[in-house]
């Protein structure tokens, strides 16, 4: 069953991209949107565009275009689709909104706390518009953040803002990104508790609804009309709640998807998992856009905290306490990891995490080969076997701890 927010969000994202008019800042997806949309910008978000082009599946033809301009084919497929769609002068934007093309920037400004390629990408983009490009690298991989990392990552703020500032031509108010700020957070915290109904037995949610619903968290961050979708989105799912409503009919498995989307086979993913009675309730990916930390009163020390505490900027130690407890919240009974192969970043099976989680937590892990644009790294088969085999699994171990709870 779609969710009826699913239909509203349809309308909004026309809204959104019809707006985008001059003048444009593009930003990353975890970078600082509120002190662009402060200063008067629309916003742009490359990586949304990325990741349309990976749910279109049209991003096989414009990955080889990338390559064929020099950018290797073990980088981000974001990267490599988005330029490639660029060079053959296409986009889904045309067939969806009616947009000639993808909008351009005035002012381009990225952050590295999710990868080092959106530094190519958007220089990238920066030559080819001949416009500034002004980038915030905070330090990675922290466990601990201390107030030094984050005056580092205030004065890199502070200069997006004097080069907006020039672009736009006028000084920033920074009252107004007070409530640009307020109104980011409020968003968040809405879609905190979107996702945070998945914790119900059934959950009237998963991963896959999880990751259409966030559109407006990513790319209208900072806006009454992403405050206003989640309060509705919550009423409905709030109200699935009440209703013993399942995403998944018959629910017997809760599982933990850790990693990106593999965009391109949502759908069949989707219905492999509604098949088998298990639900994806919880995830690292769209629990990336919940910033408990941001303070109006304090707009770029909690922005520059917010920005840099997330979890694909952690170290590896509170990146399992971070997954331990979520485990725990969500009464997870597998995860299952995605080794995405142009995604260094954003795969945390790399370095013995799913061990842990087995030994130190105790629930069990699979991990899958993918990509989150490039199908040629997932293999439709052998991934299904793999999963149905995991999932069959979680089910016999539950079954086994019923009847000696029973004894």
């Amino acid at each position: 069953m779609a969710l009826k927010s699913q239909v509203v969000l349809k309308d909004i994202l026309k809204t959104y991209f019809g707006s985008l008019k001059a003048p444009i800042a593009w930003c990353t997806s975890v970078g600082p949107a509120e002190i662009l949309r402060a200063l008067g910008f629309e916003v742009y978000f490359p990586e949304n565009h990325g990741a349309l082009l990976g749910a279109s599946r049209l991003a096989g033809k414009y990955i080889p275009k990338a390559h064929q301009a020099g950018f290797s084919g073990e980088i981000c497929s974001y990267l490599t689709a988005d330029i490639g769609a660029w060079i053959a002068g296409e986009t889904p934007l045309t067939a969806l909104y009616g947009l000639k093309s993808i909008p351009h920037p005035d002012l381009i400004v990225f952050n590295t706390n999710q990868c080092r390629e959106v530094d190519e990408w958007f220089s990238y983009f920066g030559r080819e518009f001949d416009c500034p490009v002004v980038g915030v690298y905070p330090p990675r991989y922290l466990e601990e953040i201390g107030q030094h990392d984050i005056d580092n990552v205030v004065v890199q703020f502070q200069k997006v803002i004097a080069v907006g500032e020039k672009v736009i031509g006028k000084k920033l108010d920074y009252e107004r990104l007070k409530e640009v700020l307020r109104l980011s957070r409020d968003g968040s915290r809405l879609w905190k508790k979107v996702l945070d109904t998945a914790q119900k037995k059934p959950s009237p949610l998963t991963f896959f609804d999880g990751v259409i619903l966030m559109a407006p968290i990513v790319i209208l961050r900072g806006t009454q009309t992403c405050i206003d979708f989640y309060e509705e989105a919550l009423e409905e799912l709030t109200a699935l709640v009440d209703q013993k409503f399942g995403a998944v009919p018959d629910e017997q498995v809760r599982i933990y998807w850790e990693g990106m989307p593999i965009w391109g086979r949502l759908r069949s993913m989707s219905e492999l998992f509604i098949n088998n009675q298990a639900t994806i309730v919880a995830s690292t990916y769209c629990n990336s856009w919940i910033f408990d930390d941001f303070d109006p009163e304090q707009p770029l020390a909690s922005m520059a905290r917010a920005y840099t505490q997330i979890f694909i900027n952690r170290g590896e130690e509170t990146k399992l306490a971070m997954m331990r407890q979520m485990l725990d919240e969500f009464n997870i009974d597998g995860v299952i990891f995605h080794d995405c192969k142009t995604c260094f970043n954003n795969t945390n099976s790399r370095f013995g995490l799913p061990k842990r989680i087995r030994e130190e937590v105790g629930v069990d892990t699979l991990s899958i080969d993918g990509d989150l644009n490039d199908l040629r790294f997932f293999s439709d088969g052998q991934s299904r076997t793999r999963l149905e085999t995991f999932i069959e699994q979680l089910k016999a171990k539950k079954q086994d701890a019923g009847r000696k709870s029973n004894v």
